[in-house]
């Protein structure tokens, strides 16, 4: 029998250390990139054979960050595998081909080690990052911590279930329909999508028809999400988009925030979900701010439009696998959820051009959104986290579909939009799970959402595994 909760906090190096707490004891002397990677793979050691949350371990030859005044300089992280690392393979989360060790750091990855952070290895994603959970046809699932028994979310669950677990206080995690966001949800993490274009794009989404993918982190702290936001802005700052800066706090003034509960598939809520997005509603309200009823503008043509991208994608690469990954590249490898994506493509060809159409338009009608709002608060999920197996990609496709269409209501629409947006642990279910809610800004401000995270963290701590008090 399983564990039901697991953590790896102990009395060593990284202790009860945020990213930002980790970094300073480094630059002060206390510590040292390599004591401190010592201690993650420690606990990386001790929890992920139940786990299962790391894709590729380099813990013999960590890659130690090269500026030492860096921001996040000796902070251990782990670098989400569908992204290139020198030396480690990337495998996408798929068994249709055997990944060799990357020639060199993807341009992505550049930005993201210029933190200073040392990377132990690669975490693990459901394949090419297609389900919101980290299971597969045979192979074990990514756990829970916080029950083992659970879903940890995904794309990004490696991430999220080392973070959550206090491996290490900070994971490396894309977004490309609420893969940072949701296992943020299910872990009781933070979990910030940013703008498109705010960062260097990664060789894959440069592909895309439409540009999904943001990337950024998991943390246990608002702080730590700040703190890795400033430092990426100062190696690239797109000139498109006003600056992020360093963002330390709430600010003082009182802002218009617009309450979505009404998912893009009309499928309501469940009571938990919405319980915690009330209070959080309630909370923003008695600090000053003004908080006001709306629905999202679009229709249940949208989410229908959104599954047709989705499933291009899956064909997309399935089509050009051999090309972009390896000549070993076999389809018939695939698990049921892309098999079935692809099929669900190709049935529906003819909807392809207009729903490109129809959703290229999406970032208009979200700008419409904050006309009169500066926020937008919603559930991350439509209900509470799943057990394992729920959302397996062994379930047959068409059941599979609704349930995942029934989970996933309020996140793609800021992929599509480009707009960014942030999930919070603001309460738990009655199974001793994580619930997040989402804050949505206009496009280009995250400045807002991270002053709003930081007076929500102040009026509500966040949950954590640890099985003593962080301090």
């Amino acid at each position: 029998m399983l564990d039901s909760r697991l953590d790896a906090f102990a009395d060593d190096a990284l202790g009860h250390h945020d990213a930002v707490g980790a970094a300073a004891a480094v630059h002060a002397g206390i510590t040292t990139p390599a004591e401190l990677a010592a201690a993650a793979v420690a606990r990386a050691r001790r929890v992920d054979p139940a786990l299962h949350a790391i894709a590729h371990a380099e813990f013999e030859t960590p890659r130690y960050g090269e500026d030492e005044s860096a921001a996040l300089y000796g902070v251990p992280t782990f670098v989400k595998d569908n992204t290139d690392v020198r030396g480690m393979p990337s495998n996408h989360g798929t068994t249709a081909f055997r990944a060799r060790p990357a020639r060199g750091d993807g341009v992505f990855t550049r930005q993201f080690r210029s933190t200073g952070m040392t990377v132990l290895g690669k975490s693990r994603l459901p394949e090419f990052g297609f389900s919101p959970t980290t299971e597969f046809m045979t192979a074990e699932p990514t756990r829970n911590p916080w029950n083992t028994e659970y879903s940890v979310g995904a794309s990004s669950g490696g991430a999220a279930a080392l973070v959550a677990a206090g491996v290490v206080p900070i994971a490396h995690a894309n977004d490309g329909g609420g893969s940072i966001r949701i296992p943020a949800a299910c872990a009781g993490l933070v979990g910030l999508k940013p703008s498109r274009g705010r960062h260097v794009d990664g060789e894959m989404a440069r592909m895309m028809p439409i540009n999904l993918v943001s990337e950024g982190v998991l943390t246990r702290t608002v702080r730590d999400t700040a703190a890795y936001v400033a430092a990426v802005e100062d190696f690239r700052r797109n000139p498109a988009l006003p600056p992020i800066g360093s963002v330390l706090g709430p600010a003082r003034r009182r802002l218009r925030i617009g309450l979505v509960t009404d998912t893009l598939m009309g499928e309501p809520v469940d009571a938990e979900t919405l319980r915690v997005v009330e209070y959080t509603a309630a909370l923003l309200e008695h600090a000053g701010h003004q908080i006001e009823p709306m629905r999202l503008p679009v229709t249940r043509q949208w989410a229908d439009d959104f599954v047709q991208l989705w499933a291009l994608l899956a064909d997309l690469i399935g089509t050009a696998g051999k090309l972009t990954f390896d000549r070993s590249f076999d389809t018939r490898e695939f698990d049921g959820l892309t098999t079935g994506l692809r099929a669900h493509h190709r049935a529906h060809l003819h909807r392809t051009p207009a729903a490109l159409w129809r959703l290229r338009a999406t970032a208009e009608a979200v700008a419409g959104m904050f006309a009169k709002h500066e926020l937008i608060l919603s559930p991350v999920l439509c209900h509470t986290t799943p057990k394992l197996g729920y959302l397996s990609p062994t379930v047959e496709f068409d059941e599979l579909l609704t349930r995942l269409m029934n989970y996933v209501g309020f996140t793609p629409i800021n992929n599509v939009a480009g707009t960014p947006a942030i999930s919070l642990p603001m309460g738990m279910s009655a199974a001793g799970m994580p619930i997040g809610v989402q804050l949505s800004a206009a496009y280009g401000d995250e400045r807002t959402l991270l002053e709003s995270a930081f007076e929500l963290e102040a009026a509500h701590r966040f949950p954590s595994t640890a099985r003593r008090p962080t301090g």
